[in-house]
């Protein structure tokens, strides 16, 4: 996961610092060499990474923090608002113009990304209600029309091309179409390289000038560390990029580039891409990334993933069969459909303060949802409503059918059966009761 080394060396920094108690200026020393390592570990950039030191390391030694009762506490709560602020203090959204249509240039080098993010982007404003069309600029990468023209269908967006002429000339007709079609968004995927070359930004400024777009996006590849920085320098000089698109921060990346792209560029990182799949993107927010580097986890981010992939219907029958203790085996993979819906096991339970999933334990919960899910689907409508029924010769068919074996089903069902055993403890009037001295609502 991203930024899963710098986490877990922070937290033994902080850990050891909390272990002292009161803290002399010389703990505090200590603890910045030790932060400082750690950055750059990270492949944060060297003089972003001293910047930071030596903001926190201002704030840290004074009187307010070494005099506290809790000093430890506040040199962390220093850290997170230095490290917010690193990476931008707040949210910066896409601005759309209030004449139509919005233009989105799209660049980056090969490899980044840049493709599949401009379908992203393109299902993430659709979400909002806007009417995005994609347009395929890149006419130099084999089969890159073709991919834009896959992941669009995919999230059910146009695509605009006309094969390998002018990109100039793509575009302009595109914005044409949109305006006589009523798209509001116009998103151009425009060739990368494998390298900067001053042919690809010649082409890039001649776009921009042509079409004067009101977004230029930057996708980079945060797996590629301070080199992702450094794209990011060069692309900005050229062009005077609006924002940043971080992509594989879901990888085995170190960070840094998350933590250098704003101090070195002063560019916002607008989004951030979380996963391979079309809808694993997330607006960046820098108080939120901070807190997870931090190991606070992220529970806003968490709360709008959860209202995004659960259906306020079913919910609603769902609080209802809990109420009459009816929750059923069905009930039971719908919540686990759910869950999927949310995104990969490990990022969810990340996003959980306090709790810390390494890459291995996430596999495993993956696996076991597989697996339980199997073992349902395996089961015929009747006995998913009444598992009681579910015979030794039930249970055979079930394992053969899922490919697990018939512990694996023994097991789910004793689970389940404890799962129906508890609720109706907490439908009764007792617990009810007890609920209602305490302020909580009964409906």
């Amino acid at each position: 996961m991203a930024f899963e080394g710098l986490s877990d060396k922070l937290s033994a920094v902080f850990k050891k610092m909390r272990s002292r108690g009161k803290l002399k200026e010389s703990d505090i020393k200590e603890v910045m060499r030790e932060v400082r390592l750690a950055l750059l570990e990270a492949d944060v950039n060297f003089k972003v990474a001293k910047d930071f030191i030596a903001a926190v390391s201002e704030k840290a030694v004074g009187d307010e923090v070494l005099e506290s009762l809790t000093p430890s506490q506040q040199v962390i709560k220093i850290v997170h608002e230095e490290m917010t602020r690193l990476m931008g203090s707040e949210n910066v959204r896409v601005k759309f113009s209030n004449k139509l249509p919005t233009i989105i240039m799209m660049c980056g080098l090969q490899g980044s990304g840049k493709t599949t993010h401009c379908a992203k982007l393109a299902r993430h404003f659709k979400e909002m209600g806007k009417r995005p069309l994609l347009v395929a600029c890149d006419v130099y990468r084999p089969a890159a029309i073709k991919q834009l023209q896959v992941v669009g269908e995919a999230v059910r967006v146009p695509v605009f091309e006309m094969g390998q002429i002018s990109p100039v000339e793509i575009a302009k007709n595109a914005i044409r179409r949109a305006k006589d079609h009523g798209d509001d968004i116009v998103i151009l995927d425009t060739a990368g390289r494998l390298h900067i070359d001053e042919e690809l930004m010649g082409e890039l400024r001649e776009l921009k000038e042509t079409v004067s777009p009101h977004e230029i996006l930057l996708v980079v590849d945060a797996m590629t560390g301070q080199d992702a920085v450094n794209v990011a320098k060069s692309f900005d000089e050229a062009l005077d990029l609006s924002g940043v698109i971080l992509t594989k921060l879901d990888g085995d990346t170190r960070g840094g580039a998350a933590l250098s792209i704003r101090a070195v560029t002063g560019k916002p990182i607008k989004f951030a891409g979380m996963g391979e799949k079309l809808d694993q993107l997330e607006p960046f927010y820098p108080d939120r990334m901070a807190s997870r580097i931090l190991g606070m986890g992220d529970m806003l981010t968490l709360i709008e993933k959860a209202q995004g992939a659960v259906d306020e219907k079913k919910a609603k029958e769902l609080e209802q069969k809990l109420r009459k203790n009816d929750f059923t085996l069905n009930d039971l993979l719908e919540q686990m459909k759910q869950i999927k819906g949310m995104g990969p096991l490990g990022q969810v339970l990340g996003m959980i303060p306090g709790i810390k999933v390494d890459d291995e334990q996430a596999r495993q919960g993956e696996k076991e949802l597989k697996r339980t899910e199997a073992i349902i689907q395996s089961m015929t409508p009747a006995e998913r409503e009444k598992p009681s029924i579910v015979s030794p010769s039930r249970k055979r068919r079930i394992a053969a059918g899922s490919g697990t074996r018939v512990e694996d089903v023994n097991r789910l069902l004793r689970q389940f059966e404890q799962m129906q055993k508890m609720m109706k403890q907490l439908s009764s009037k007792k617990i009810r009761s007890r609920m209602g001295r305490f302020g909580l609502p009964m409906g």
